[in-house]
C-alpha cells in the first residue's frame, strides 16, 4: 500500500475522533475582542499546542502583549518545499445571543452540519490541516516535505502581535508556500481555490456636540444633533451610483482585466437567488459592475455599527451629547491601508456641521492580495482539491480580508495558497454560524493530498 493510500484509510476510520476534536476546541469561548474572555482566548492557544505537541511536532506556545503565537513543525525533508499553514484560533463575538438556535459555544450537530462559533471561521477550517498531517503521522508515513503551523489570536482584531513578531523573527517562519484556510467554495459542490483578497481599513468616527444629553423640548431646534450630524456624514461617503467619495479613492484601483469578467460572467452568478439566500427584495452596489465583480475585486465602504443616544426600551426624548459609527473599507490590491486613513481623515475634517466637532479613531488595517493562478502551487493545490472533492476548484476572488497575509507575504516572500472549505452561508461573524460536517472531512482529504501533491514541485 503507497503512503497516500495508507493516509486515506486511515481517514476513513477517524471521523468520529476528528469531529470530537473539532467540538472541543470550538467549546473555547476564545473572543479576543472581549477582555473579560482573555483566559479563554489562552485556553484554546493551550489547546492547539497540546494536539500539535502530542503528534510530535517541535511546539512552541509564544507570550505577546496580548494573545499567544502557537508555532509548531515537522522535521526538515531535504530538497523539498517547506510549507507554513496560517490559521487563527480566535473568534468574532457571538452577539446578538438570543438569535442562535443552539447556544454559541456549545456546537450542535443538525442537518449535515456542525453549528457553533469559530465552526468555519477559523477553528474548523484550521483544524482540518492538522489532523491531516496527524493522518500522515498516525498511518505510520512519513510527512513528504517540512511543514510548520503558525496559529495566532487576534485575527479579529488585527494581528498586531503577529505583525511584531514577524519583524524580528521572519526566518523562523521562512517557507516556499502559506497555506491558509479561512475562506470559502463557491458555492455548495463547487470547490474553489482563491487567488485573491481584498484588504481593510477599520475606523471609528465620533460626533460631538453639547457637554451633555440635553432635553430635546427646550433645545431642539437651537443646536446641531450629533446623531443627524453624523447620519449626514454616513449618507455622503457615497454617491447615488454606490461610487466611494473620499478623493483619490480610486487612483491606484487596477481595472478589472476583460478575462477575469468573462470568466467570472461564465460562473452564471444568479442575483435573485443570493437575495432569496440574504433576505432581502434586490442587490445593489456600484453601478457598471456585477455582483461576483463588486464582491471579490472592487473597493467598498461599508458601516458596522452605530452609537449614541438612548438605547432602552420606551422612550427618552434627547439630543444626545455625542454619536459614533464604526466603519471600514474594503481595499483591492495596489490601495494602501495608510493612504485610505489619510483619505478619510481629511473627509472628515472637511466636512463641516456647526456646532459639531468629528474625530475619526483609526481601529486596524492591511492591504489586498493577488496571486498568480498559474503557479505550480496553484496547481498542485487544484489537484488536491480535485482528489477530495471529486470536481475541478473554481478559481476565484474573495471579498473578505486577512489583513496579516500580504505582511507575511513581503516578510518571507513566499506564495500563498488559499483553500476555502467553507461556505458563503456559513454565517461567519452572525448567529447561527455552521460548517459542513462533510465539507470538514473533504477538507482534511485534500490537506492531506496537497502534501504529497506539493512535495513534487522542483524547488
Amino acid at each position: 500500500m503507497n503512503a497516500i493510500a495508507a493516509v486515506e484509510k486511515y481517514l476513513d476510520s477517524a471521523k468520529e475522533s476528528q469531529l470530537e476534536d473539532l467540538k472541543q476546541w470550538l467549546r473555547i469561548p476564545s473572543v479576543s475582542a472581549d477582555p473579560a474572555r482573555k483566559a479563554d482566548v489562552a485556553k484554546a492557544a493551550q489547546w492547539v499546542f497540546d494536539r500539535l505537541s502530542q503528534l510530535g511536532l517541535q511546539t512552541e506556545l509564544i507570550p505577546t502583549k496580548t494573545h499567544p503565537l502557537v508555532l509548531a513543525s515537522t522535521p526538515p525533508v531535504p530538497g523539498k518545499p517547506v510549507v507554513l499553514v496560517y490559521g487563527h484560533y480566535d473568534v468574532q463575538p457571538p452577539d446578538p445571543l438570543d438569535q442562535w438556535t443552539t447556544p454559541a459555544f456549545e456546537p450542535d450537530v443538525r442537518n449535515g452540519n456542525i453549528y457553533a462559533r469559530g465552526a468555519t471561521d477559523d477553528k474548523g477550517q484550521a483544524l482540518t490541516h492538522i489532523q491531516s498531517v496527524a493522518a500522515w503521522i498516525k498511518s505510520g508515513q512519513t510527512l513528504p516535505l517540512q511543514i510548520k503551523f503558525l496559529i495566532e489570536g487576534e485575527e479579529e482584531v488585527g494581528s498586531e502581535a503577529l505583525a511584531e513578531y514577524l519583524k524580528e523573527h521572519a526566518a523562523k517562519l521562512a517557507c516556499d508556500v502559506i497555506v491558509i484556510s479561512d475562506n470559502s467554495q463557491y458555492a455548495k459542490g463547487e470547490p474553489a481555490i482563491t487567488y485573491g483578497l481584498r484588504g481593510i481599513a477599520y475606523f471609528e468616527v465620533w460626533a460631538y456636540g453639547p457637554k451633555q444629553d440635553l432635553h430635546s423640548g427646550v433645545f431642539g431646534g437651537s443646536v446641531t444633533n450629533p446623531a443627524i450630524a453624523l447620519s449626514r456624514l454616513i449618507a455622503a461617503l457615497h454617491d447615488s451610483n454606490g461610487k466611494v467619495q473620499l478623493p483619490g479613492f480610486y487612483d491606484c484601483v487596477v481595472p478589472l482585466k476583460d478575462s477575469e469578467r468573462a470568466r467570472w460572467a461564465a460562473l452564471n452568478f444568479d442575483d435573485s437567488k443570493m437575495a432569496k439566500q440574504l433576505g432581502v427584495s434586490a442587490l445593489a452596489g456600484e453601478a457598471g459592475y456585477s455582483t461576483l465583480e463588486r464582491r471579490w475585486a472592487r473597493p467598498t465602504c461599508d458601516v458596522h455599527g452605530l452609537m449614541g443616544g438612548y438605547q432602552g426600551e420606551g422612550g427618552k426624548t434627547i439630543i444626545p451629547a455625542c454619536a459614533g459609527a464604526k466603519v471600514s473599507f474594503r481595499l483591492v490590491p495596489n490601495q494602501d491601508p495608510a493612504t485610505v486613513a489619510k483619505q478619510f481623515q481629511e473627509f472628515v475634517a472637511n466636512f463641516k456641521q456647526p456646532g459639531v466637532r468629528f474625530e475619526v479613531k483609526d481601529l486596524h488595517g492591511g492591504p489586498g492580495v493577488v496571486i498568480d493562478p498559474d503557479s505550480p502551487f496553484m496547481k498542485a493545490g487544484e489537484r488536491a482539491v480535485t482528489s477530495a472533492f471529486g470536481k475541478s476548484p473554481v478559481l476565484m476572488r474573495e471579498g473578505g480580508s486577512i489583513p496579516i497575509v500580504a505582511d507575511m507575504v513581503q516578510r518571507t516572500q513566499a506564495a500563498v495558497l488559499l483553500l476555502g472549505w467553507g461556505l458563503d452561508d456559513d454565517n461567519a461573524h452572525s448567529p447561527n454560524e455552521k460548517f459542513a460536517v462533510e465539507d470538514y472531512y473533504r477538507g482534511i482529504r485534500a490537506s492531506a493530498h496537497l502534501w504529497q501533491e506539493l512535495s513534487q514541485i522542483v524547488k
